[in-house]
């Protein structure tokens, strides 16, 4: 009788057990407060004096619960030091000496399917009664995948806060660009941009400020995401600022990078390349801050000319170590192919880059053709050179043809 009055007061406080945390879980109560609730009941309910609670986390297995332990156990376990054995049911930590479970009973893994979720470590109150290791597992179980699916929840909603500031910098970037590209009889203009991702570090543009004058820039923010959109962004619009002032090409780029230095600390930095033209004086004037030098090919040349005066990258110094404004004067009919990195640093499946060599052999044979040709024959070399390894980087090659 008094075996059978054991029997039920136990499978009672089971009951609670089991209630209370299945109640906290429902809850949504956090991972401190289940935590705590299972300690608390393993103490309470159970004949338990002593126990340590293990999570996997990462490749490793978090100590998450210790109470009732003197001796010196590890924070953190790591996957590798965990020997399952499972033909004979045994489990063995290869740990370092100065750790010891020797003053606790008994272990218990905790498995969903074929995966080790946690592994507790117990001690009795009262030695004389048997402890029911299959309830205090199932207990367990029940703990560690409601930590299992809060984690999850978590990471689900860190991903898709994620998707939305890519979706918003993804939209900010689209709108920097500009919305047409001219095609009359003086000038005609065309882009292909290809981004690594949904968002982008390079930017193009271009403003005709006035019937005789053209500004035309590209440029390769470093870091991607939001953040580089952001910055682009703000550095666009201070640029266009700039533009509608009477501020010549040197005062520009210096500015822009006062207020990129200013707004970054020099821990960001962008290549930049800024180049105008005057119909009617048919001069050209630029500034290369660290870019890839554009390609100017004059009608009839055997190659083109690559435009690399200027000076370094963008925000790194709070003031430009030098800087030289290029010019090119009496220019009839002629090309320029601006581009970024991302175009040299395509690889083909030997690891091979396209490079600047090849780039300058195509413009050589194909500089002078109407841009949509150019476009559509860059397009096609690439992509046999490539035999579709994907891109490490942003691609964008912006041409224009003044005639």
């Amino acid at each position: 009788m008094i075996k059978e009055t054991h029997k039920f007061e136990r499978k009672e406080l089971q009951l609670k057990s089991l209630l209370e945390i299945t109640q906290a879980i429902n809850e949504n109560q956090s991972e401190a407060v289940l935590l705590n609730i299972f300690k608390f009941t393993c103490l309470v309910h159970l004949n338990i004096k002593s126990l340590i609670l293990y999570v996997a986390k990462e490749g490793a297995f978090e100590n998450k619960i210790s109470h009732g332990v003197k001796g010196n156990v590890p924070k953190l376990i790591s996957s590798d030091q965990v020997v399952d054995e499972k033909a004979t049911g045994e489990l063995r930590l290869e740990l370092e000496e100065q750790y010891s479970f020797a003053e606790l009973e008994t272990y218990l893994p905790v498995y969903h399917k074929d995966k080790m979720l946690a592994i507790l470590f117990l001690k009795r109150k009262d030695l004389s009664l048997d402890l029911d290791l299959n309830f205090t597992q199932a207990l367990t179980n029940i703990l560690v995948v409601a930590l299992e699916n809060k984690r999850f929840a978590r990471k689900q909603l860190e991903q898709e806060i994620l998707n939305r500031e890519v979706a918003i910098a993804s939209q900010v970037q689209q709108m920097l660009f500009p919305a047409e590209l001219p095609i009359d009889k003086e000038l005609k203009a065309k882009v292909t941009y290809l981004p690594h991702s949904m968002v982008g570090g390079d930017y193009y543009d271009l403003i005709r400020k006035s019937k005789d004058e053209v500004y035309f820039c590209i440029a390769d923010v470093s870091g991607k995401g939001i953040s580089a959109a952001l910055l682009m962004s703000n550095f666009q619009a201070a640029l266009r600022t700039l533009l509608r002032s009477d501020a010549d090409l040197e005062m520009v780029v210096k500015q822009l990078n006062y207020t990129l230095y200013e707004n970054t600390h020099g821990e960001r930095f962008i290549t930049f390349f800024l180049g105008y033209f005057n119909f009617k004086t048919r001069k050209l004037t630029y500034v290369n801050a660290g870019h890839n030098p554009p390609l100017l090919y004059r009608e009839g040349a055997e190659k083109g000319e690559n435009l690399d005066a200027g000076t370094t990258i963008l925000g790194a110094f709070d003031e430009l170590p030098f800087l030289e404004v290029g010019k090119r004067e009496k220019l009839t009919d002629f090309s320029l192919h601006l581009y970024t990195d991302g175009l040299t640093e395509a690889m083909n499946p030997s690891g091979e880059e396209f490079g600047e060599q090849r780039l300058e052999k195509f413009v050589a044979k194909n500089g002078g053709l109407d841009p949509d040709e150019f476009h559509r024959k860059f397009l096609k070399k690439i992509n046999t050179f490539s035999k579709d390894i994907p891109l490490r980087d942003d691609l964008t090659l912006l041409s224009l043809k003044f005639q």
